[in-house]
């Protein structure tokens, strides 16, 4: 039976490489100077949603106010002013700038960014999301607008690397889904980021790692987590939500490096974390080695507060799981995204957050 359900599968990858190929053949029989979007199986998808890329908190509040009719009605009377740019926004321009310095080195590869706006919304609001796109000058081509039903489903059907939402509780499903994802937060003040370089920061525990260490911590103490990661340290972390993201990366960042473009590289990584370096720093490093993955630069803050540093390190955008650092980074400037995983959500500042039971 195996033998057949794989010969089966390839039957069909090949039916589906010859659509591919019949498709793009006709699209490039096209004249057009806009870059046609990669294949899915090669490709790093981000998918975002309308109200991360772009600000759109007044026409948020009608549909909260006046429900959905007179939302569509506001947008279409609106449909030739363009939105303005959302918390995600400079997060997909610089998406764009990596796709243009790996086109200019690798001109027929289809291992590039692929941005889907995944979007509730209703269809007669798309043309108001397309007139801002153009207008900005963004290369998204990919759309998918539900109606009003949940997006979630279609993140598998377009191979999902990232998913960045408003919406919380999409997030969490994602994420349950095993789908990389986090709910976006705009920034309190403005800080003015790099245009050649895309800066990521990912916090360490929960984010990047599983939270089996982040429990030892909550439930028994520091001593006890320290002790814990001496006694593991040459055993390595499971992954937690955000690795695959990390992962794709540090693919694309290879591809720099083949070309002995490590010094120029426009994508830069950072790990940011609250954990001490002497006490508990190596095995973080040592799983990143045993995954076969880096980051550019590793910050051990040893319990500090990661808004300074952040301020410092400006990334396009900032992963966390624990919302008081989330919180601290957007009163300095930095684009945060938070990471709903993990025992951390039981916890705020510390504190066990009470659970209130239905009366």
């Amino acid at each position: 039976m195996s033998e057949i359900k794989q010969s089966n599968s390839a039957t069909s990858e090949e039916r589906d490489e010859q659509d591919w190929n019949a498709a793009k053949a006709f699209f490039d029989n096209l004249k057009t100077n806009k870059p046609r979007p990669p294949k899915s199986q090669y490709a790093v998808t981000v998918a975002v949603s309308s109200r991360t890329l772009f600000n759109m908190v007044a026409e948020r509040k009608i549909y909260e106010e006046e429900g959905l009719e007179k939302y569509v009605a506001h947008q279409v009377a609106h449909e030739d002013e363009p939105l303005k740019p959302g918390p995600a926004f400079q997060f997909v321009q610089a998406l764009m700038n990596v796709n243009s310095r790996l086109r200019e080195l690798y001109p027929d590869s289809e291992e590039l960014f692929d941005i889907v706006l995944m979007t509730n919304n209703h269809a007669q609001v798309g043309v108001r999301l397309i007139n801002s796109i153009n207008h900005y000058d963004l290369t998204i081509e990919r759309f998918c607008m539900t109606g009003g039903e949940s997006p979630i489903g279609y993140l598998k059907a377009y191979m999902t690397n990232l998913y960045l939402s408003k919406d919380s509780e999409k997030v969490t499903e994602a994420i349950e889904e095993g789908i990389a994802a986090a709910t976006m937060f705009m920034p309190e003040v403005e800080n003015e980021l790099s245009e050649t370089q895309l800066r990521v920061a990912f916090d360490g525990d929960a984010v990047l790692f599983s939270d089996e260490s982040e429990i030892i911590v909550k439930q028994q103490g520091l001593d006890s987590f320290f002790d814990h990661e001496k006694e593991f340290e040459n055993k390595p972390l499971a992954q937690g939500p955000l690795k695959c993201f990390l992962e794709a990366l540090g693919k694309l960042q290879k591809k720099f490096y083949l070309k002995n473009e490590r010094m120029n590289c426009p994508i830069r990584t950072f790990l940011i974390t609250a954990r001490s370096a002497a006490s508990s720093g190596a095995r973080v490093l040592k799983t990143l080695r045993s995954w076969g993955l880096e980051v550019d630069e590793a910050l051990f803050m040893a319990g500090a507060p990661k808004g300074p540093m952040l301020q410092k390190i400006k990334p396009h955008i900032y992963f966390d799981d624990q919302m008081f650092h989330i919180e601290g980074a957007k009163e300095l400037g930095t684009i945060s995204a938070h990471v709903p995983y993990g025992i951390g959500q039981k916890y705020h500042r510390g504190k066990l957050i009470e659970q209130t039971g239905k009366k």
